[in-house]
């Protein structure tokens, strides 16, 4: 009877990190969270799995609190893991704040955020 607890819990446990597994992770953007850089031209976002450029977007906050201004969200037509968003003017130095919302191939969605300064 152990056995059976033991496996059943082995099964159940495996099932719940498949299922949290299952989301798009950013795995890296450039600017890197927390760093300070020259102004950057563009946002560049990795993520674990395929997106769909049409349901996802990102935005930038600046200094002020206010939207940054960026260009469409695109992605790398190779890997469909790679989001690029440009900026419309370079940005001034301060600190921003990226906050991304991604659907994958598989249907899912998810979301986070991160912050970068411009020296």
């Amino acid at each position: 009877m152990r056995k059976i607890i033991v496996a059943t819990a082995a099964i159940a446990a495996l099932a719940i990190a498949g299922e949290a597994s299952a989301h798009a992770r950013l795995l890296m953007g450039a600017p890197k969270a927390g760093s300070t850089v020259a102004a950057p031209k563009a946002l560049t976002l990795r993520y674990s799995e395929e997106l769909v450029p049409a349901a996802s977007h990102v935005t930038v906050t600046g200094p002020a609190g206010a939207a940054i201004a960026t260009g469409p969200l695109t992605v790398d037509a190779k890997t469909r893991r790679v989001a690029t968003v440009p900026f419309v003017a370079p940005p001034a130095a301060g600190a921003y704040k990226v906050a991304w919302h991604m659907k994958t191939e598989d249907g899912h969605e998810t979301d986070g955020t991160f912050a970068f300064t411009v020296k």
